[in-house]
């Protein structure tokens, strides 16, 4: 049995606009992994696991405010987001474009979202400053295998 591939791709002025299921599945409330990529200053990428939510419209991330990451976007916005299905990897969605807000959370609220989001509990470490990035989305791209992604449910 050939193993079929779906490829989709989109150049959305808001990608909310969009109904594919594949990039729905990115949206949905499900805690799937992800892999954030920022631009070094030499130009080269440098990526990490990050903690993601969909929140009206853009994507929230946030970092500890001495990760290198938080310098990188401080110097060149752009980004790229892969969200990987959590049961499967080969059902993922790359959702690409630039920060539009980096602001401190003083009051952990935003990490504080993403923890609840992803453990169900809220952040632990409170000795240090946090800030989120609201992430503007421009374009996507997607692959999925066999059958449409359900976001792993």
């Amino acid at each position: 049995m050939a193993t079929r591939i779906l490829f989709l791709s989109g150049q959305e002025t808001a990608v909310t606009e969009t109904e594919d299921e594949v990039v729905q599945a990115a949206r949905r409330d499900h805690p799937n992994p992800s892999v954030i990529a920022t631009i070094r200053r030499d130009g080269s990428p440098h990526t990490a696991a990050t903690w993601y939510l969909w929140v009206d419209g853009r994507v929230l991330v946030n970092m500890d405010e001495g990760r290198r990451r938080l310098e990188h976007l401080r110097q060149e916005p752009r980004v790229s987001i892969t969200v990987l299905g959590r049961e499967d990897w080969y059902h993922d969605v790359t959702l690409r474009g630039h920060v539009a807000d980096l602001v401190p959370d003083p009051q952990f609220s935003d990490i504080d979202r993403l923890s609840e989001h992803y453990t169900g509990r809220t952040y632990p470490q409170r000795d240090r400053g946090r800030v989120s990035a609201w992430i503007e989305v421009t374009c996507w791209h997607a692959w999925a295998v066999i059958e449409p992604w359900t976001g792993g449910h």
